[in-house]
């Protein structure tokens, strides 16, 4: 691609936050160049160089010129492209703030409590996180009857700002689904949410740069796996220092 459509995308194929930058570039039609970056190991000079400050993907290159976060690099690809197909976030300036106030939400409450649930240092912690991600499927059931006014989408009659942001945590969640054989998008718990998934999961445009989730399904077994065995060095430490002291106790 050349001249004002020069367009290049960092990622790594299992981000949530790449997804949306993916997901914002297919419904708005546009071709660009996707670099695939190794996050784990040693990090492209045009990575660090682009993002110098989290150095983590993804990130945008637009005519040469950075664009780093995935819900900002969302808004500016709407805002450059405007013309391009509908607009992700709406022109009314209350409905936009709406749409930014739940995306900002779905980082906090959804990708917060995810993380809790596959982090958690103890089994009591992990159910806290799912519990509290069952929590955000129902208020996020409300904001969609609220921001959809009885349409398909969270942007109404097509994809938008808020469908993104979500969208990007999906295919996770259905993997992590996978693990634990509860439902978080569950069509009795929340109806209007299971149908919105099925919907924006059949859509060409999300089909066309979804991840494997079988592949995020064996990803997220091996991640719980190294996370597992850590948590239990770290554990096992815990006790030989409390074994340690009691036996100081002991010989005084």
């Amino acid at each position: 691609m050349a001249g004002e459509d020069e367009l290049k995308l960092l990622g790594m194929w299992a981000s949530p936050f790449v997804l949306r930058a993916r997901l914002a570039l297919s419904f708005k039609g546009l071709r660009y160049e996707y670099v695939e970056e190794e996050i784990f190991g040693n990090k492209s000079e045009l990575l660090v160089k682009s993002n110098p400050v989290h150095k983590k993907v993804p990130v945008l290159i637009h005519n040469g010129k950075p664009i780093c976060e995935s819900l900002i690099m969302v808004q500016y690809i709407d805002e450059v492209y405007g013309s391009t197909r509908p607009s992700l976030l709406p022109t009314d300036p209350y409905d936009r703030s709406v749409a930014r106030f739940w995306a900002a939400y779905i980082d906090d409450k959804v990708f917060g409590s995810f993380m809790t649930m596959i982090r958690g240092k103890t089994e009591e912690e992990k159910a806290e996180g799912t519990k509290q991600l069952f929590a955000a499927a129902e208020t996020l059931e409300g904001a969609l009857k609220e921001c959809s006014k009885g349409k398909h989408f969270f942007g109404g009659d097509s994809v938008g700002y808020v469908d993104i942001a979500l969208g990007g945590f999906v295919a996770w969640v259905d993997a992590r689904d996978r693990m634990s054989g509860l439902k978080h998008f569950d069509a009795e718990r929340t109806p209007l949410l299971a149908a919105w998934l099925e919907r924006f999961v059949a859509l060409e445009e999300t089909k066309a740069v979804m991840p494997d989730v079988e592949k995020l399904f064996e990803l997220s077994k091996k991640r719980q796996a190294q996370a597992d065995a850590a948590a239990a060095v770290v554990q096992g430490k815990v006790i030989e220092m409390a074994e340690a002291h009691l036996s100081s106790i002991s010989s005084d």
